[in-house]
């Protein structure tokens, strides 16, 4: 079982302390096809949970990026900007998109653990 936490939008959530890293699911990168073009936030914004934080540009199409908990960002994956195929070869690693200071971690609660994620994502099959 993994530490990651879901949304409905296909984002993942890790948390360390009162910071969480922010990306995309495999399913959402395999959905998207090859990433060429991904969009980060200011470090310093600050965005309410559900909001729009950042797009993803491939192939196929543009997708928004949706901040899973309200927080200030305070760290941006600068490797995205030369190599953002790292979405698609590193999803929950490598690829994460940006880190942000938790405004309330009771937000976590309505994301979806590991599992429940899996059950969610072969619903849409």
């Amino acid at each position: 079982m993994s530490d990651l936490k879901f949304s409905n939008d296909h984002e993942w959530l890790r948390t360390e302390g009162d910071t969480a890293t922010i990306g995309i699911s495999d399913y959402a990168q395999e959905q998207l096809g090859d990433v060429v073009y991904v969009e980060l936030p200011e470090v310093g914004q600050k965005f309410a949970a559900g909001a729009q934080a950042a797009v993803v540009e491939s192939v196929k199409a543009a997708s928004e990026i949706y901040a899973p908990a309200g927080g200030e960002v305070v760290e941006v994956n600068a490797a995205l900007e030369d190599d953002p195929a790292l979405v698609n070869s590193d999803a929950t690693g490598q690829g994460w998109f940006f880190k942000l200071k938790l405004d309330d971690a009771a937000e976590l609660d309505a994301l979806m653990d590991e599992n429940r994620y899996q059950e969610f994502v072969a619903g849409l099959e």
